[in-house]
């Protein structure tokens, strides 16, 4: 069985805006990396939505883009994307698939199938899946800024507190910091 992974850029007082990171090569490699490690991806409705609407076109050099970035995502174009979605079923980007039925038992069919692991990169998602046990590890990049506004990591809350084992902290040049954590189990 894979294991999930929950992935986002956020800053230090835990906005999630993906406006208000910094988007240089280094960041990118770093979510380039986590990509190549997992199997698949893993998107709620509206993240899929935006990364839809840009990232085909870089990839196909309709717009321009670094090299790190455009690496990044001509590699997403052909990574397994999965949506979970209630209220669209259609998902026409290259190698994506809808989670069908009920959210539970359809992500952890996800993760019983993908032995290299599964990549969610959405945050009221992340909520979800956390509620419901799913979640294995945490791979955030925190970002030297102090937003002042949400969109906020679980803004929707949890039922409880989540106890994680810190795995590796990266401080990057740019000054962010990598930060690893696995859900304990104490």
């Amino acid at each position: 069985m894979g294991r999930l992974t929950f992935s986002l850029n956020l800053t230090l007082d835990g906005c999630v805006d993906h406006e208000e990171g910094i988007a240089d090569d280094e960041t990118h490699a770093f979510f380039t990396r986590l990509m190549d490690e997992a199997g698949a991806m893993l998107w709620g409705r509206t993240t899929y939505e935006m990364m839809e609407s840009y990232w085909p076109a870089v990839a196909r050099g309709d717009v321009q883009a670094p090299p790190a970035v455009r690496e990044w995502a001509v590699k997403l174009e052909t990574k397994p994307k999965y949506v979970a979605s209630t209220t669209r079923t259609a998902f026409p980007w290259t190698n994506s698939h809808h989670i069908e039925g009920d959210l539970r038992s359809g992500v952890q069919r996800l993760k019983d199938a993908t032995a290299a692991g599964v990549l969610l990169g959405s945050g009221k998602l992340a909520t979800e899946l956390d509620r419901l046990g799913l979640i294995d590890e945490y791979q955030f990049l925190v970002h030297p800024r102090i937003a002042g506004h949400g969109p906020t990591l679980y803004e929707g809350g949890l039922p409880g507190t989540r106890r994680l084992e810190l795995l590796s902290a990266t401080p990057l040049g740019n000054g962010a910091v990598a930060m690893h954590y696995r859900r304990s189990s104490g």
